[in-house]
C-alpha cells in the first residue's frame, strides 16, 4: 500500500493550498492512503503560535478532513490526524480533544520540550544538555501509546555542529526504545528535500540513519507535506526508498491507529 501520513494544510501558517488539492494530487500519484496531520493546537494560555494552528481553527480543520474523506471515499482513503509535542502538562487536554473530534492518529513532531512559550526549538539545540532533554521526552512518549509514529526523530542534527558521541547515544536511546515499543521511526521527505536543494545536511542525518539500519527498528517514511505538489514529486519519493533500501531498510506495510 502506499502511504503518507504527514501532511499539513495552510492553517499552519507555513504551509499553502487547499485541503483538497493535496486530496486531488494524492490521488493523481497514486496513494492507497494519506492522513492530514497539521500541526496540533495547544491549551496556551495568552500566547498566540505562528506554527500551528489556533484552537479555535480545530473544528473545521476536523470537519474538512471528514467531508474529504466522503467525498473521495471511492478514490482514496483518508485519515484525520494530528502532528504534535509530547507536553506532558497538556495531555488531559489533548486526550478529550482526541475523543471529541474523533481523531484517528498523533504523530510526535517533537519540535519544544515541555512548551513552546519560551522554550528552545528542538531544531537549535547545540549543547549535549538539550540533547538528553530532548531523548528524554522522546522515549517517554513512546511508552505513552498515544502516537503512531515519531515524526524526524533526528530534528537535532538541523542545529547540532556535528555528530559526536552525545549524539551516538540519545540516538541509540530512541531506536532502542522503537524497537521496544514497536513505534516507528520516519525518514522524512521534506528534509531530505532541502538536503538535495539547499546543500545543507539536516535531516535525515547519514549517521542517525546508520544507526537504524545497524539496529533495524520499524521504520517508515513521512512527505511532511506542505504543499499539494509534494505528493507528485515521485522522484524523491522513490528516491527516499531507494536510499532506505540500501540501508537494508523497508517501511512498514501498516500503521497502528488510535481508531
Amino acid at each position: 500500500m502506499k502511504y503518507n501520513y504527514h501532511t499539513h494544510t495552510s492553517r499552519c501558517f507555513h504551509a499553502k493550498g487547499t485541503d483538497e488539492q493535496y486530496v486531488i494530487s494524492a490521488v493523481k500519484a497514486g496513494f492507497d492512503e494519506i492522513g492530514f496531520s497539521d500541526h496540533s493546537p495547544w491549551d496556551f494560555r495568552d500566547y498566540i503560535s505562528h506554527m500551528r494552528m489556533h484552537k479555535s481553527e480545530l473544528e473545521d480543520y476536523c470537519n474538512s478532513v471528514k467531508q474529504l474523506r466522503e467525498r473521495y471515499k471511492n478514490e482514496i482513503s483518508i485519515k484525520l490526524g494530528l502532528e504534535c509535542e509530547y507536553f506532558p502538562k497538556y495531555t488531559p487536554w489533548l486526550k478529550e480533544m482526541l475523543e471529541k473530534h474523533e481523531i484517528d492518529y498523533l504523530i510526535l513532531g517533537h519540535h519544544f520540550c515541555e512548551d513552546e512559550p519560551g522554550h528552545l526549538y528542538n531544531g537549535d539545540i547545540t549543547e549535549p544538555e538539550q540533547l538528553y532533554r530532548y531523548r528524554d521526552d522522546i522515549v517517554e512518549a513512546m511508552d505513552t501509546g498515544l502516537f503512531s509514529y515519531v515524526a524526524h526523530p533526528d530534528i537535532f542534527m538541523r542545529g547540532y555542529p556535528e555528530f559526536d558521541e552525545h549524539c551516538e547515544k540519545i540516538s541509540l536511546d530512541i531506536i532502542n526504545k522503537a524497537i521496544e515499543t514497536g513505534t516507528p521511526l520516519e525518514y522524512n521527505l521534506l528534509g531530505f528535500s532541502h538536503s538535495i536543494n539547499d546543500g545543507k545536511q539536516g535531516y535525515p542525518y547519514p549517521d542517525f540513519w546508520r544507526l537504524v539500519s545497524e539496529k533495524k527498528p520499524p521504520v517508515t517514511m513521512g512527505i511532511d507535506a506542505h504543499s499539494p505538489d509534494a505528493y507528485e514529486d515521485n522522484r524523491l519519493y522513490e528516491k527516499g526508498l531507494d536510499n532506505l533500501s540500501a540501508l537494508g531498510l523497508s517501511v512498514v506495510s501498516e500503521i497502528s491507529f488510535l481508531r
